[in-house]
């Protein structure tokens, strides 16, 4: 899930009044979570560990990139593998059906930019 925002401001206003006015609103909202959608590309093309996604986007905080790996799991975009086969103990990182679906409409969409 995206970040909750304080309900009065204007930000929580507007989205009261886009989501009753256009249906997609809160799809977006919850994949236009900054860094989310590049985890998940990132995942996909078989960059599946913490560290190595820390190396593949050096800006992003431990602590960020935690917080949108929960996310990504929560929304079930992706599952989180424990592999206990030697230690220490190794977490893996895969994509779900539902997330490689996602993948080929944000795929869609790049290609729809690169055409317009």
């Amino acid at each position: 899930m995206s970040s909750k925002l304080k309900s009065g401001t204007s930000n929580a206003n507007n989205l009261v009044v886009l989501s009753c006015k256009c249906e997609v609103n809160e799809v977006l909202r919850s994949i236009s979570t900054r860094w989310k959608m590049q985890i998940l590309h990132s995942i996909a093309r078989d960059t599946r560990q913490f560290s190595l996604l820390k190396n593949a986007f050096p800006s992003l905080s431990d602590q960020m990139l935690g917080k949108r790996l929960s996310e990504l799991v929560a929304d079930q975009l992706i599952d989180k593998v424990v592999v206990e086969e030697k230690a220490p103990m190794k977490i893996i990182y895969t994509p779900t059906v539902k997330g490689m679906e996602l993948l080929q409409i944000i795929d869609d969409l790049h290609h729809w930019g690169l055409k317009w």
